[in-house]
This record gives structure tokens, C-alpha cells and sequence, in this order.
């Protein structure tokens, strides 16, 4: 899953942004609005985490921005304003969740996982196709009982194909959702983790999970 962070406090940007990568996402990071807004109108993501006080553009103007240009990205507001009316002017302004300030950065990951599931109509953490099992949360992946261990890319890839499941995955929403820096990829990036991550999860005599759609891209579908 790929989430935009726009924060303005080095430090705070900083330690949410290692917190974030540590979880398994590629993470965008802008310190100001005015480039938060051009980040999030140039490029797709699953979730934003948008500070309210910001430099050249504040948050709630961004917010309204993206909203009137019809994107529909889950956003989570920071904020340090802990009134009635400030978060009912944010989530009246289309925000689908709000973190007052300081706040845990354990409760800020769980409110991120939520939307980006909410973005894939996930009801459950814990995502099943026949005999492999992901777990969103503990980032685990199993294979009839047995563990398999994934890199953290190849975590990032299989949770966005398994959300994405009997759906044709094209390459560039994959260097999308999964990469940080799309633009740094080599041209057989995605079909070298694809190759790998079949590996590991496709035993020799099992079934398939991962399809080829020749020039159209990948899918992941439960075994017969």
C-alpha cells in the first residue's frame, strides 16, 4: 500500500514516515500544501495523512481541493485543534478520520490499515485464498500452517494483489502502489518480484495462485 504524509514538523514527518515503512507501506512525503496537493493530484494512493496547520496551502484547503476534483483517496486529519467544531469542519469537508495531537503511533497505523482496507471493501484484517493466509497486521503470510517469508516489497505486493483478488493488476499500478519511487525501476522490477514471490508460494505440484494476463498485467486468485 502506497500513502501519501503530508506533515510540516521535520521530526514528526521523520518518525511517522520510519513508523510507516516499518509497516509495510511505500510512504510520500511533503513538508507543505501546496506540494502535498500536487503529490496527491500526480499520483494514486490508498490512503493520505494530512496535518492541519500547514505552510502555503493548510490542510483543510488541500482537503477541499482533492474533494472537488472528485478524488476520493481516504484521508486522516492531524490535528492539534481538540474542539467539536474544528473536527466537525474537517470531516464535514470530506476527511474520514481525524488524530488529535500527540497521539500514539500505534492507534495512528491501525486508523491508516482501516482505510486502506476501507479503500478495497476489506472487512478483515486477515485476507484467506485457499491454503495461504495474510495477515495485514503482523504482516505474516502462511501456507497450509507453514510460515513463508517474504521480503517487505514482496509483503507490500502480495497484500495489494490479495485486496485486488480475480482482478487484472496492471505493472504500473503496481509500481504504483508498491514502490516508493516508481520512477527509479528497472523495466523487469515487477516481473522479477512476481517471479519471486511465486516461488515462495507455489511449491512444486501445488496449484496457482498468481496468473499471467499476457500484455495486460497479473492475477491473484484462489486455487481450485
Amino acid at each position: 500500500m502506497r500513502v501519501l504524509l503530508v506533515e510540516d514538523s521535520p521530526r514528526l514527518q521523520q518518525s511517522l514516515g520510519k513508523a510507516l515503512r516499518q509497516s509495510g507501506y511505500a510512504v510520500d512525503m511533503s513538508g507543505d500544501g501546496e506540494n502535498g496537493l500536487w503529490l496527491a493530484e500526480t499520483n494514486e494512493y490508498d490512503a493520505l495523512i494530512l496535518d492541519i496547520m500547514l505552510p502555503k496551502l493548510d490542510g483543510l484547503t488541500v482537503l477541499r481541493r482533492l474533494r472537488g476534483q472528485g478524488r476520493q483517496t481516504p484521508i486522516l486529519f492531524l490535528t492539534a485543534r481538540d474542539t467539536v467544531a474544528d473536527r466537525v469542519v474537517g470531516l464535514q469537508s470530506g476527511a474520514d478520520d481525524y488524530l488529535v495531537k500527540p497521539f500514539a503511533v500505534q492507534e495512528l497505523l491501525a486508523r491508516v490499515q482501516v482505510l486502506c482496507r476501507r479503500s478495497y471493501a476489506a472487512c478483515s484484517n486477515t485476507l484467506v485464498l485457499g491454503p495461504v493466509v495474510i495477515d495485514l497486521t503482523a504482516h505474516t503470510v502462511r501456507r497450509a500452517g507453514e510460515v513463508v517469508e517474504l521480503t517487505a516489497r514482496e509483503f507490500r505486493l502480495l497484500a495489494y494483489m490479495a485486496l485486488r483478488r480475480d482482478q487484472v493488476v496492471t505493472r504500473s499500478e503496481i509500481e504504483t502502489h508498491v514502490y516508493n519511487e516508481a520512477t527509479d525501476l528497472m523495466s523487469n522490477a515487477v516481473d522479477s518480484a512476481i517471479c519471486s514471490l511465486r516461488k515462495k508460494l507455489e511449491p512444486p505440484g501445488t496449484a496457482l495462485l498468481i496468473h499471467t494476463k499476457r500484455g495486460l498485467g497479473y492475477t491473484l486468485k484462489e486455487p481450485v
